[in-house]
């Protein structure tokens, strides 16, 4: 059975169990489901918050009443499509097809600044190992290779001071990365000294709270938007898109931003 926070009632003062979220399933058959990762979820257990009860597939398990496989994941704070096999011989295939880079994937970033058109961001990275997740890990290792593509959809400059600026911008990117490094996305955008808004570990700080206070709009701005594979049992190509939360849509509304299918997919 899974865990839940639990919560007090208004009128009786007894303490109840708050319900676990209904995750939106964007694709499911015999081999394999897709769900909308809400941001903030983890996936599984970790050790990094201990005092979690709630994770996606916990949640999903007792949703559809089934075992699930984990073969890839999303960071805790993004939101999208989270692929997951229902049996060992999909969790294999599709665990293959990420390991031979076969899967396409497309996500949408806000990023701070203007960024130029269009192009590839090809810096190695480093693994990032936590004290505590990865303490029996080999701590020096040298650069993997790590590739992402990226295209501009929409610009917009508002008229407050955020941090030093006189004014704030931001641009809405389209990311498509090529290998699957440890926050790899978020780490080529500070390279790229253009981090994604929201980003408490690799963002600017003054410039993630000047865009919530006006904008009402907190967390990382990253959204899983695509995935594109070979289905692992019948080997159809497979599309699954992940619309954004009301978070994002909130944003996407005082900005006056509209993404045309073409630009997206």
């Amino acid at each position: 059975m899974s865990q839940h926070k639990p919560h007090f009632d208004s009128d009786s003062g007894e303490q109840t169990t708050a319900p676990s979220p209904i995750l939106q399933i964007l694709y499911c058959d015999e081999d394999i489901i897709a769900v909308n990762k809400p941001a903030g979820m983890l996936v599984h257990r970790s050790w990094l918050d201990k005092h979690e009860t709630r994770f996606l597939m916990q949640t999903l398990r007792d949703q559809i009443g089934q075992h699930v496989y984990t073969v890839h994941r999303l960071d805790r704070p993004t939101s999208g499509v989270l692929v997951l096999a229902l049996n060992q011989e999909s969790a294999r295939c599709l665990s293959r097809q990420f390991e031979q880079k076969q899967i396409e994937k497309s996500y949408l970033a806000v990023v701070r600044g203007f960024l130029c058109g269009q192009g590839r961001i090809d810096y190695p990275l480093k693994e990032q190992l936590d004290k505590i997740a990865d303490k029996f890990s080999q701590p020096e290792k040298a650069a993997q290779s790590a590739v992402t593509d990226y295209q501009i959809l929409a610009q917009i400059e508002m008229p407050y001071p955020a941090g030093r600026y006189a004014s704030a911008r931001y641009s809405l990117v389209k990311l498509l990365p090529q290998t699957g490094r440890k926050h790899q996305l978020r780490r080529h955008m500070k390279h790229l000294h253009h981090p994604i808004i929201g980003d408490s570990a690799y963002g600017d700080l003054r410039q993630n709270r000047t865009f919530s206070e006006h904008l009402g709009c907190s967390g990382l701005m990253l959204h899983a938007h695509k995935i594109c594979f070979e289905h692992p049992i019948s080997g159809q190509k497979i599309t699954i898109c992940a619309e954004v939360d009301q978070n994002w849509q909130r944003m996407l509304n005082i900005f006056k931003w509209k993404i045309n299918d073409h630009d997206i997919y």
